[in-house]
């Protein structure tokens, strides 16, 4: 039996994504700062074996403990989900909070997938969850689009060294989710177009799929996205920036 070890897995997407791994009869391991959530969120897999590890990614000392964890613990396939950011112009937001953002969505990511990849063998998977902001700016969240842009290069990369192992790297990218990751980034998925928005479900099932596949070292999800996307590289950088601080919750009073 396969095993998965998901970050942020709580709620939303990587919860989402650990509901269809179990069906999948992975045994999955929840990792997440809230006990009280990941004893829920076990309670609603399917199949046995799973487990939860208790840990704050933002806390040097947890990361380590996982770290480890991940260096003694066979796993086939690592999912770093865990992430975070802050909607707001870059001078209202507190220094401390950005960040706190640059060391999960960057430093953690990085530790966990070098403990990973030190004992990754031939058909093992590791998938950095990154954004559709990796292809595109976001006035009024621009620390939270760069590091997301630093995950999809980042694991570009890392995909191209381990591919001649029969190790599969990918970043993938969601757009705009119906989860409550806006909501602790200080606004709402109603804030966002209707039509950027896709469901945790729809999401989780393009993420299985993709590592199913094992082609792709970058995955945008939702061909709303890939269009929006598209469409993009037929206007100036000025226009596309611009189009973006538009629609971006950050800058809304």
């Amino acid at each position: 039996m396969k095993k998965a070890l998901i970050t942020g897995a709580s709620g939303g997407i990587g919860l989402e994504v650990a509901r269809q791994l179990a069906q999948q009869h992975y045994q999955v391991t929840l990792v997440a700062r809230n006990r009280n959530r990941l004893e829920q969120a076990l309670s609603s897999l399917n199949g046995s074996g799973h487990t939860i590890l208790v840990a704050d990614l933002n806390n040097m000392e947890d990361l380590q403990k996982l770290a480890a964890h991940l260096g003694t613990e066979k796993y086939d396939v690592l999912i770093n989900n865990a992430g975070t950011g802050t909607y707001g112009k870059f001078t209202d937001i507190p220094l401390e909070d950005q960040l706190a953002t640059m060391q999960l969505n960057m430093q953690a990511l990085v530790t966990l997938s070098y403990s990973f990849l030190q004992h990754a063998v031939a058909g093992d998977s590791l998938i950095n969850i990154g954004s559709l902001l990796a292809h595109s700016s976001l006035p009024g969240g621009s620390v939270y689009a760069a590091t997301k842009s630093f995950v999809a290069n980042f694991s570009e990369s890392l995909w191209y060294e381990f591919k001649p192992k029969g190790i599969y790297v990918a970043g993938f990218n969601p757009g705009a989710a119906n989860s409550d990751f806006h909501a602790h980034a200080g606004k709402q998925t109603s804030d966002f177009p209707e039509f950027v928005v896709s469901s945790v479900e729809d999401v989780a099932t393009e993420l299985v799929r993709a590592l199913q596949k094992r082609q792709k070292p970058r995955v945008v999800q939702g061909w709303k996205n890939r269009f929006m996307l598209f469409g993009f590289k037929l206007l100036n950088r000025k226009t596309a920036v611009s189009i973006m601080g538009k629609i971006s919750p950050g800058m809304q009073n």
